[in-house]
């Protein structure tokens, strides 16, 4: 699906919009269509109600804007320990073994995360930062062998710059902003 598609654009907002678009087209349909026509006519609002159970399912359970924007400040106020403290207690919630980083992984990651076969090496020390450059995901991209990581991460409440964003995608590296952190941290 195209990014910038009518659908896509839907399954990003609200759910309650897709639902409210199917209503009013439905409405439109049964106002302006002869009456046995109109049940069919109705019918053209079903992709969104589709498109809105879509949002629903995706949404459900996800902190709203303000909570994620308390959180953001809750997380900025604090200091690194008790931070990486919170990082560390909620991924070991979730069943995660969290170590710290060895060797020459050390220099460029925070936490090592495994779950089952699956490694993640975590960079979280920018977390504050109000912009995260390439550099930083280059530094964690290269540490991945040496801690025989399969996948990336990086933690932060600011923006990746555009160099960044694309080498994360590029790359695989997953970024954790504050959604992320409203959702992993939950109500610490």
């Amino acid at each position: 699906m195209a990014e910038n598609s009518l659908f896509a654009i839907l399954l990003r907002s609200p759910w309650w919009i897709s639902v409210a678009v199917a209503a009013a087209l439905a409405a439109l349909m049964a106002a302006l269509l002869p009456s046995d026509l109109a049940p069919w006519g109705m019918a053209a609002g079903l992709p969104f109600l589709v498109i809105g159970g879509m949002a629903l399912r995706a949404q459900w359970g996800r902190p709203g804007e303000r909570q994620v924007a308390a959180l953001r400040d809750r997380v900025a106020a604090m200091p690194w320990r008790t931070f990486a403290g919170a990082l560390d207690d909620a991924w070991q919630g979730q069943g995660v073994a969290v170590t710290r980083p060895q060797g020459a992984a050390a220099t460029a990651a925070d936490f090592v995360l495994r779950k089952g076969s699956a490694t993640t090496l975590v960079s979280a020390r920018r977390w504050k930062a109000a912009s995260v450059g390439i550099e930083s995901l280059r530094e964690l991209q290269a540490a991945l062998p040496a801690a025989e990581a399969t996948d990336a991460a990086v933690v932060s409440l600011g923006e990746l710059t555009p160099q960044a964003r694309r080498f994360a995608a590029e790359h695989g590296i997953r970024v954790l902003g504050a959604a992320e952190l409203a959702v992993l941290l939950g109500g610490q």
